[in-house]
């Protein structure tokens, strides 16, 4: 599953960050590691930005970034 796709308030660890060069590079440095606990805590209304909690922190990236974030239980 995508981490766009979750809804709000939905907590998953994150499985896989896909992407090439600089973007994975920059997801990476964020703190979106596989293994981590990722929430989704709000949705802009068109649903892009959308913002998480990860590692302690409140973070917002845009939608077509976390399509390349794959989450699970």
């Amino acid at each position: 599953m995508k981490l766009s796709d979750l809804k709000i308030g939905v907590c998953k660890t994150i499985t896989r960050v896909g992407g090439e060069g600089s973007l994975r590079h920059r997801l990476l440095e964020m703190g979106i590691i596989p293994g981590t606990k990722i929430e989704i805590t709000k949705k802009a209304p068109l649903g892009d930005p959308i913002q998480i909690h990860i590692r302690g922190y409140e973070l917002s990236i845009r939608k077509d970034d976390a399509n390349y974030i794959e989450v699970g239980d």
